[in-house]
Parts: structure tokens; sequence; C-alpha cells
């Protein structure tokens, strides 16, 4: 077994060169999205990347070194029903995007910007204030985007 990379039971595939990672503050520029949005979604992406790498976070230039922001957060019906002669709408969707950019300082060749995307749907009854209030409901939604990075960058899915 010989190569440059490690495998690890984590999935990742990390040059053993690579020690650190840095990840800056994703800001919320959309429209939308409760205020905490852009430091919850960077806290749980620095643990998501801690619980599943042995790379040393630092605060800035890292061998592994992501960025980015939240673009999109848009809540909107999903599944139109007709009652009673009424379209309403029986689903609302949570759609939220980051866009990530991801740069590997020891391999440029693994260097991207991507546009991140995952959604929930959410019974109609239940409307936005109730979901940013709810401190599970979006963050089912950014972990999926998380993973998503995740895989992209480390595990090279």
């Amino acid at each position: 077994m010989s190569g440059c990379s490690v495998y690890s039971f984590s999935g990742t595939n990390i040059d053993p060169e690579v020690k650190t990672i840095s990840i800056s503050t994703f800001q919320n520029n959309s429209s939308n999205g409760p205020s905490f949005l852009a430091q919850r979604f960077t806290e749980d992406f620095k643990d998501y990347f801690q619980r599943n790498t042995t790379l040393k976070l630092v605060p800035r230039d890292g061998d592994l070194q992501f960025e980015g922001a939240i673009t999109a957060y848009d809540y909107a019906p999903a599944a139109i029903q007709n009652q009673n002669g009424i379209d309403q709408a029986g689903v609302n969707r949570l759609t939220i995007q980051v866009r990530v950019r991801y740069s590997n300082t020891k391999d440029p060749k693994q260097d991207f910007e991507q546009t991140f995307q995952s959604n929930g749907d959410f019974p109609a009854d239940q409307d936005i204030t109730r979901i940013n209030n709810d401190p599970t409901a979006t963050r089912r939604i950014t972990q999926n985007i998380i993973t998503d990075t995740f895989n992209k960058s480390v595990a090279n899915w």
C-alpha cells in the first residue's frame, strides 16, 4: 500500500502533509434568515470537521481553507393542494444555499468554489417565524450542506 494519501475509517482522504484547517465565518448574504444563522452554520461547520478529521483548527492560513456565504434562504410553497376548490400549500419548503470556496495549499488542483443547497419540508401551518425559532429546524438542512462540502473537499466523493 503506497501512495500520497491516507485512508481513514471516517472516510477522509487527506494527504499526511495536511495538518491544519482554517474556516472563516460564513456571512449571511441572503435577504432572509434568522440573525444567528451565519454564526451557527460556521460553528457547526467547524465542529463537523473537528469531529471527523485530525486536523488542527487555526484562525487563518490553514493547509485547508474554507470561506463563503449563505446566499439564499427561501421559504415557499412546495406542494399545492386543492381543498374545497381553493389551491393552497400542503407543504412549505425551506431551501438554503451556501457558496463555499475551498483551497488546499498542499494540492491546489483540489481547490473549488461551489454552491451547495439543501432543503426541508414543513407543514403548511408552520410559519417561517416558528421555524426560525426552532433550533433544530434549520440545523437539519445546514447539516446536509456541511456533509456535502466535507465529502467534496476531504472525502473526495
